[in-house]
């Protein structure tokens, strides 16, 4: 995908009933002169946030007291205004490409500052991953005229800030970033998810004190062992309510639930439904499976 060099700018007239996104500039660039720089504190068109990737050759951004070499698969986060600064070195030897995405904080904050809390403020991001695709197609389309109203342009900024902070959640939950530790517990309690697991047993069986176990189990997979346990279990619930006519006492059992009754104010505390309703389609919706986050 060729990449349009130059800046597009998007001034839409506000839409008084719709609250929406609002991309205020796009753009791609080559630059080879000492003279490019930009001040985050000296910028009067804020508030605005920055995202500029590079694709090839080296800048500088400089935040607060922190300085770095942003080379080619990184990015860089700012908030205009703000205490940065970004200029192409004197030393550098070959020219900085990169392309940059300029918006209102509008709906998106949130979804921006999660991000730069997990990934900080220059993550490294593959040239193929989902948000460096998505900004060259917003240079490519704003090259080709196709961002031709508020409501394109809004849909474009959400779905990208959207999909940044999706990458980082998956990437971070992705089992191939996990330890063998934690790989090895997440395993133990998917293969003995019947019986009772307590935090000694998995301890002892990943060689983790329960303290550490429940630390880097929650940070790798977004849940305590506990929660993991109960959604492992309410997975293999669905399967046998939808899937067999075994009484729900008969289930409870078979997944490791001492009681009916523990079973239903578990499976109804993940899932909303008790699992008589999930079995029988009692709400509008008949479900044959229901995810979670």
């Amino acid at each position: 995908m060729d990449i349009p060099r130059g800046t597009y700018g998007f001034r839409f007239a506000e839409d008084k009933e719709l609250q929406l996104c609002v991309l205020f500039a796009a753009g791609y660039d080559s630059i080879t002169d000492p003279a490019y720089r930009w001040d985050g504190l000296e910028r009067n068109d804020g508030p605005l946030l920055l995202f500029q990737y590079t694709f090839s050759g080296e800048g500088v951004f400089e935040s607060e007291n922190r300085t770095y070499r942003v080379s080619a698969g990184q990015a860089f986060l700012a908030e205009i205004p703000g205490p940065h600064r970004y200029y192409y070195h004197p030393d550098s030897k070959e020219p900085w490409q990169f392309l940059f995405l300029l918006f209102r904080p509008t709906l998106i904050l949130p979804h921006w500052r999660k991000f730069l809390r997990v990934a900080g403020e220059v993550p490294h991001l593959p040239a193929d991953s989902t948000p460096v695709r998505l900004s060259r197609m917003i240079v490519v389309d704003a090259g080709a005229g196709r961002i031709s109203d508020p409501l394109i342009a809004s849909s474009c900024v959400y779905q990208f800030v959207t999909e940044l902070a999706r990458m980082q959640v998956t990437t971070f939950r992705d089992r191939d970033n996990w330890s063998a530790n934690i790989r090895r517990a997440a395993e133990f309690i998917e293969s003995n998810y019947s019986r009772m697991i307590s935090i000694d047993l998995l301890s002892e069986h990943v060689s983790l004190s329960k303290y550490h176990l429940i630390r880097r189990f929650s940070a790798s997979t977004g849940l305590t062992p506990g929660a993991y346990l109960t959604r492992v279990r309410t997975e293999k619930a669905m399967e046998l309510l939808r899937g067999s006519s075994l009484s729900i006492e008969a289930i409870a059992e078979q997944i490791g639930y001492s009681s009916g009754s523990y079973f239903i104010k578990a499976f109804r505390s993940l899932t909303g439904l008790t699992p008589g309703e999930f079995r029988s389609g009692g709400e509008s919706l008949t479900y044959r499976r229901l995810f979670f986050d």
